[in-house]
């Protein structure tokens, strides 16, 4: 049976104790690791988007803000947090897993580690079912073998496919930010509000629902299958700022049900970088 990617609170409050079991914390922002340090879910490890999700480059316009490591670096660093073949990894963040969660998520897919899950509602749901929590300092477990991986799993697209085929009605280019910076109303991270021309607004937002859990598996798979149409799978590129947020939409579409698409990880910041067109929806010049 195949292992769904999102796992509920109650759930996992049955099973955490079992020994196969690592929970990691993958909290993102300016102070993650204190508040981490401070209280985080009994038994979580705690993961840097910024030096273990990603290899980070003073040029952004080279991968954007949150290009991938090495294949070869992420295999070292799944062994430096104790994740084995076996291991069930569950994840969480707290942001009801639409930040740095669903990026581990889709990267451990991506080297084909499939026992791997996001807590539904994050943190914030934990805390509401009086999950046990700690301000312990956790000790890996000690693995000298690297992940055995020698290459990305999961589909992945560049900025030259992106540009490509942007205008070809047989794909689909899907921006998940929200409308306000799609439309170039508001910019607060890039140099350049807009989007890329051609691609489509589906906020990661609508993903859940007011309580920040993820919406039924059949509701997601209504509204994606309305949106989508009739595209192929292989011919759908998602993308957001930096290659973050857009893989909160890869996991709602996973948990609905979908063959996962393609992942463009340069994203936004990488685009807007490269005197590529870009398009707004203000009633001025583009």
């Amino acid at each position: 049976m195949q292992t769904s990617p999102i796992i509920t609170i109650q759930k996992l409050s049955a099973i955490h104790k079992n020994p196969e079991i690592i929970i990691f914390d993958v909290s993102n922002g300016k102070d993650a690791k204190t508040n981490y340090e401070a209280e985080h879910l009994e038994g979580a490890f705690f993961v840097d988007l910024n030096t273990q999700l990603a290899a980070i480059k003073n040029d952004v316009s080279i991968g954007g803000r949150h290009p991938l490591p090495a294949i070869e670096d992420f295999a070292e660093t799944l062994s430096e947090l104790g994740i084995t073949e076996n291991s069930h990894v569950i994840i969480y963040d707290d942001k009801n897993g639409s930040n740095a969660a669903a990026r581990f998520w889709w990267m451990l897919k991506a080297v084909g580690h499939d026992n791997v899950q996001v807590l539904n509602g994050g943190l914030n749901e934990a805390k509401k079912h009086n999950f046990p929590l700690s301000s312990k300092k956790e000790a890996f477990k000690n693995i000298t073998t690297p992940y055995p991986v020698t290459n990305w799993k999961l589909p992945l697209a560049d900025i030259n496919e992106v540009e490509k085929v942007t205008q070809n009605p047989d794909y689909l280019v899907v921006d998940v930010r929200d409308k306000d910076r799609y439309d170039g109303k508001t910019e607060p991270i890039d140099l350049i509000a807009g989007h890329i021309p051609g691609a489509v607004n589906i906020p990661f937002t609508e993903n859940l629902d007011a309580n920040g859990l993820f919406l039924s598996p059949e509701v997601l798979r209504t509204k994606y299958k309305d949106q989508l149409k009739d595209i192929a799978p292989e011919n759908i590129i998602f993308h957001c700022g930096s290659g973050v947020t857009a893989c909160h939409s890869l996991l709602a579409l996973a948990y609905a049900g979908f063959s996962i698409p393609k992942l463009y990880v340069g994203s936004w910041s990488e685009w807007s970088r490269n005197n590529k067109k870009i398009e707004t929806n203000i009633n001025t010049e583009e």
